[in-house]
């Protein structure tokens, strides 16, 4: 059965970041009133190339659902097909695409959360932050303690950081944490892999909570807090073998690679 394509036209487009190539798209569904998602989930662009065969890429939204439209993050990849095309697009340009998809989404009931994310993964990080602290509605993090752990090589790659820097200050409970690979000596802020900082929250809060294992009866499916992971292969698995070496449970652990 043929996929429901939908056509997806730019409304705005903003530079993140020059020295990587990172663009924030705001796209609309003229066809449709709102387009439903649950935050996580990904499109998949669908175009033809110059060879005319049909391209698909799958892209993680990043952002909260607004009534019809959506935003993405992408990264000009030099030769890449399907991300110059989304780079290159400009106010007014369609896309097709089909979706929502995925099933890289906030578990329930909702928990503690750790989200852990490095370049682009950070689209759908975005989707859960607008979706648990919206601007203009309703708090739906239930006072819940939620960390969110980025890590990028370069202050550069750090996209959406003023805007997860205001929750981190208007929330008591949202603890946004940046880290760099590989700083300059005049980087202020955390130095290493997002895995060691992932790990000193988890240690400090099993002390101060007295609890030892992070895993309780309390609630029906056994957990008192889940990771939420997206970046590339190498990150995941480090990220998922440190939570493990911690005695956690693989279905504490949700991820999403994207290579």
């Amino acid at each position: 059965m043929a996929r429901q394509l939908y056509t997806a036209r730019l409304q705005q487009k903003l530079l993140l970041s020059d020295p990587a190539q990172c663009y924030h798209l705001e796209f609309k569904i003229d066809q449709l009133e709102d387009f439903a998602f649950t935050p996580g989930q990904f499109v998949s662009c669908v175009a033809e190339d110059k060879n005319g065969k049909m391209q698909t890429r799958a892209y993680s939204i990043a952002s909260a659902p607004r009534a019809n439209e959506f935003d993405l993050c992408v990264n000009r990849v030099e030769g890449g097909f399907f991300s110059n095309l989304l780079c290159d697009l400009e106010p007014g340009q369609t896309v097709q695409f089909h979706g929502p998809h995925g099933l890289f989404t906030l578990r329930q009931p909702l928990t503690d959360s750790i989200f852990i994310a490095t370049g682009t993964g950070i689209a759908p990080m975005r989707g859960f932050v607008q979706w648990l602290f919206p601007e203009n509605g309703e708090d739906r993090s239930q006072g819940k303690p939620v960390w969110l752990v980025y890590g990028t090589r370069y202050p550069t790659e750090l996209y959406y950081e003023k805007y997860f820097a205001k929750v981190a200050a208007e929330r008591h409970n949202f603890h946004y944490l940046s880290t760099l690979s590989r700083p300059k000596e005049d980087w202020q802020g955390l130095r290493g892999y997002v895995q060691e900082h992932v790990a000193k929250i988890v240690e400090e809060r099993a002390r101060t909570n007295h609890s030892g294992p992070v895993v309780t009866a309390a609630e029906p499916a056994g957990f008192d807090i889940h990771a939420y992971i997206c970046g590339l292969n190498d990150m995941v698995s480090a990220n998922r073998d440190r939570l493990i070496g911690l005695g956690w449970e693989k279905k504490q652990i949700v991820f999403e690679r994207y290579d």
